[in-house]
């Protein structure tokens, strides 16, 4: 099994980037990444999967129908990754989706094999909670807009992550490959990466993953560029390391067999300590890279 994929190699019909349960060899998460034109269209099914729909540039329309009938979201989306929160659309299993754009943009799709079937939602930019993790070279940004005890859903986690160009996140190393009750989640992951150019040069990253003794034995050490996909079935991961002058994008999209839909991790016991060191470091004075936009009144 390949776990790092570069850009182009889960490309499959209209999707550049189009990871499913069954090409990933799991039970549950998925994602795919749809460029439009302007003007363009695209409709999917959402079969057993709840997706989330997320401009990672450019704004769309997502009109969804089912059983319970037909409900349209207009997302306003963002300029860039690196330019801002984005508002998003929940779709449900058992759907038919339309995303249409104006203007044309880049689209994610998070999704997850699941059982019930929720309504269909809009999340505006306003609700998602912007985090700063870590301090001094460990400083990253997390919008946390499919986080779990954030936005519900049946069993999708979806989150961004951004590091400043010279950090190091997803570390310590840390892992989610067995079921340990209040500590421990059983949840598989994908990692897709986008990176902020300098003066027409694209940036670059790292990416780490090492066997923790559970499932595949998963070991990768790969450098990651725009468009790449990192797939996490078990193992610990971290770090994700930038280039110093490039910052780092990541989306997150995680689910997994456990009836908790919870985000629990253990750090990787060498390297745990770090954490112990973070107040007495600020954190890095370039993030926020931005903020959650104010709720309107």
């Amino acid at each position: 099994m390949t776990y790092h994929l570069p850009a182009g190699k889960a490309a499959h019909g209209p999707y550049v980037v189009d990871v499913t349960p069954r090409t990933a060899g799991w039970g549950f998460s998925a994602l795919r990444v749809l460029n439009l034109p302007p003007g363009g269209t695209h409709t999917f099914d959402s079969d057993d999967g709840e997706w989330i729909v997320l401009p990672l540039s450019g704004g769309c329309s997502v009109a969804t129908a089912g059983d319970s009938g037909r409900d349209t979201f207009e997302l306003t989306g963002r300029d860039s990754v690196f330019g801002g929160v984005s508002d998003f659309a929940y779709v449900p299993r058992d759907a038919r989706t339309t995303v249409t754009s104006a203007a044309g943009g880049r689209f994610a799709l998070t999704g997850a094999r699941c059982t019930r079937r929720l309504p269909a939602r809009y999340g505006p930019a306003s609700s998602v909670p912007v985090e700063l993790r870590g301090t001094g070279s460990c400083s990253r940004q997390v919008n946390n807009f499919g986080a779990a005890g954030v936005f519900e859903c049946d069993k999708l986690i979806a989150v961004e992550v951004i590091t400043p160009g010279g950090n190091w996140s997803s570390f310590p190393p840390h892992k989610h490959d067995e079921h340990r009750p209040g500590e421990e989640s059983v949840l598989e992951e994908i990692y897709y990466f986008e990176f902020a150019g300098h003066d027409g040069v694209p940036g670059l990253g790292y990416q780490r993953v090492s066997p923790s003794g559970q499932g595949r034995g998963t070991d990768v050490l790969a450098e990651v560029r725009d468009g790449d996909v990192v797939l996490i079935p078990d193992g610990w991961h971290g770090p994700s390391m930038a280039v110093p002058g490039h910052h780092m994008y990541y989306l997150n999209v995680m689910a997994g067999p456990d009836a908790e839909r919870a985000w629990l991790i253990r750090d990787h016991p060498d390297h745990a300590w770090i954490r112990d060191t973070w107040p007495e470091r600020p954190v890095d004075p370039r993030l926020p890279l931005y903020t959650a936009p104010e709720r309107s009144a």
